[in-house]
This record gives C-alpha cells, structure tokens and sequence, in this order.
C-alpha cells in the first residue's frame, strides 16, 4: 500500500479504531465500542485524513482502486456488513434517503463506498444485492480481511475478523462512523457518527459536494 501520513485531529484520535460488534441472527448486539456517537452528528475534523489505499474487487468482479476511482469526486466511505441486523443498513439507507436530495448531477458526481468487513460472506454477488436494495449506484467493494482491515484502520476505523460462535452465529464488526471526504483534496475532512441521521445527512451533503464544511 502507498505510505500515507495521517493528520488525525483530537477527536479522530479519541475516536481512533472505534467500532461496533454484532452477533448472529438473533440481531443481538454482542458487543459495543464507545467512539460511534458525538455531540454532532457530523464532525469536521481539526487536520484532514488521507483516504484508505485500498485495491478491492467490486460487485461486477472487476478490480476497483480506491484512490484512483474516487479522485476529485466527493466520496462516503463506509466499513460494515449485510448480515448486520441494524445499523448497516440503516446507516446505508440514511445515506441513500439525502443522496435522493441532491440535483441529479450532484449524485452522479457523488461516489457512496460500502467496503464490507465481513468479506467470507459478501461475496460480489451478496453485496450486488444488498445494496441493489439501497441504492443501485452504490459501490460495494469486498477482498481479503488483512486488506480491508489495514485500509480501515489507516483512517482510524477499527473492524475485526469475523468469529464463529460454537451456537453458529458469525459475530461481526463494523465501523462507527462514515468517512466524508472533500473532491478539493481527496481526504477525509468529516465523519458521520453512527447517531446522524437522514435529515443530519440531507442538510450536510450539498456542502460537502462542494468541498465546504457543513
């Protein structure tokens, strides 16, 4: 991977590797990390982060460069799974619910990374499917966990393997927050925390388009 120098600001330090855990299918919770709230829903970082360097295979199979396919557009990036019983998708759909908000060529512009942390079970055609459900224009990316894990973690988002409980139950991680980056520079200068809403995300998303603080 290309070296980045990460700039994290008090709050991405604070926050640093948070994530959150959940079980199997009874959509319980197994675990949860502080770090996914904050006073804002959206924080604007104090020094921008550098976008994850990652080389991973979208839903059609092909190779997808992160870097390379989301220069100088305005970029979501989110770590997370589609077993995840609750805040995965809600988190993609409030996302989906203000991207619907923007004038038609704000959106196509927009690029929405879903980059799975669970990538033993969201195959291309499970994340092609997931997300078809959400929003067809999103980007789903899936590849080894070693990959996925060390781009997460070069922008202070925690994910961890996936266990197999002795019950069955895969128990999972996903990150807490939502990368927001700036077409201006191509790195991360908000996250989303895990409490923003549609609304919170409608009303920030024209500025971000921008390269403005919302």
């Amino acid at each position: 991977m290309r070296r980045t120098t990460l700039l994290a600001s008090a709050l991405t330090a604070a926050a640093a590797l948070s994530l959150t855990a959940c079980g199997g299918d009874d959509g319980k919770p197994a675990a949860e990390v502080s770090g996914g709230t904050s006073a804002k829903p959206i924080v604007t970082l104090d020094s921008p982060i550098a976008k994850p360097d990652l080389v991973l295979t979208d839903t059609h199979g092909a190779k997808y460069d992160l870097l390379e396919k989301t220069k100088g557009h305005p970029t979501l990036i989110y770590f997370g799974y589609t077993n995840c019983p609750d805040v995965c998708p809600l988190t993609m759909a409030n996302i989906a619910v203000a991207v619907k908000q923007l004038p038609k060529a704000e959106q196509k512009d927009l690029r929405v990374v879903f980059v799975t942390s669970d990538p033993e079970r969201d195959t291309p055609a499970a994340l092609k499917k997931w997300l078809g459900g959400i929003n067809k224009d999103f980007i789903g990316l899936t590849g080894t966990f070693d990959t996925i894990q060390a781009g997460a973690r070069s922008a202070n988002i925690g994910i961890e393997k996936p266990v197999k409980k002795k019950n069955g139950d895969v128990v999972s991680t996903h990150g807490a927050q939502v990368l927001l980056t700036s077409p201006k520079d191509d790195k991360i200068h908000w996250m989303g925390m895990q409490d923003a809403t549609s609304d919170n995300y409608t009303k920030a998303l024209p500025k971000i388009t921008k390269g403005q603080n919302p």
